[in-house]
């Protein structure tokens, strides 16, 4: 997956509208125009493919996402209070395992439990233990962390959007 893929769907198991995800973005730190917001929901050809002659797709960049989630959890949760000599986390330029982080900021931003998170999989249409989703959950470096793949954020996205549009896609 793409991370314009990620966007896509993402959007639609929210059941976000362009105007809100313009929003979003803007609570995450980065300007989108209006106008590129369908450019950014458009799925990436493959290598084989024709390109349309009314094709037009903004590539989403690592950055870009993170700052849509961020700005996602900000809506959903309300901004974080800044303590006193506190530093703003950074961005990460490229994360390490883009779906990690997509798992990660999507629990956050939904206040999932653990078990919520594996209802959510489940209904996705996998069946994963509490020791796997940890290991997922986990920074990279330790022991027992584990990169989440593109099948199993597919599945916990589609999960979610069961969850919140109660329908299969």
């Amino acid at each position: 997956m793409d991370n314009n893929d990620i966007l896509i769907r993402v959007r639609y198991a929210l059941d976000l509208k362009n105007r809100e995800m313009v929003e979003i973005f803007g609570l995450g730190g980065v300007t989108v125009k209006p106008e590129d917001m369908p450019k950014m929901l458009t799925k990436s050809l493959e290598e084989d493919e024709e390109v349309p002659a009314d094709y037009e797709q903004v590539k989403v960049n690592h950055k870009t996402l993170e700052a849509f989630f961020n700005g996602l959890i900000t809506q959903k949760r309300g901004p974080m209070p800044k303590k006193e000599g506190q530093a703003s986390p950074p961005v990460q330029e490229k994360p390490d395992h883009i779906n990690n982080m997509v798992l990660k900021k999507l629990k956050v931003a939904c206040q999932l439990t653990a078990e919520e998170m594996l209802d959510v999989l489940d209904d996705g249409g996998i069946a994963v233990s509490k020791g796997e989703l940890g290991a997922i959950m986990r920074k990279p470096g330790h022991r027992n962390y584990k990169e989440c793949g593109d099948n199993f954020a597919r599945k916990f996205i589609k999960g979610l959007s069961i969850r919140y549009r109660g329908q299969n896609k």
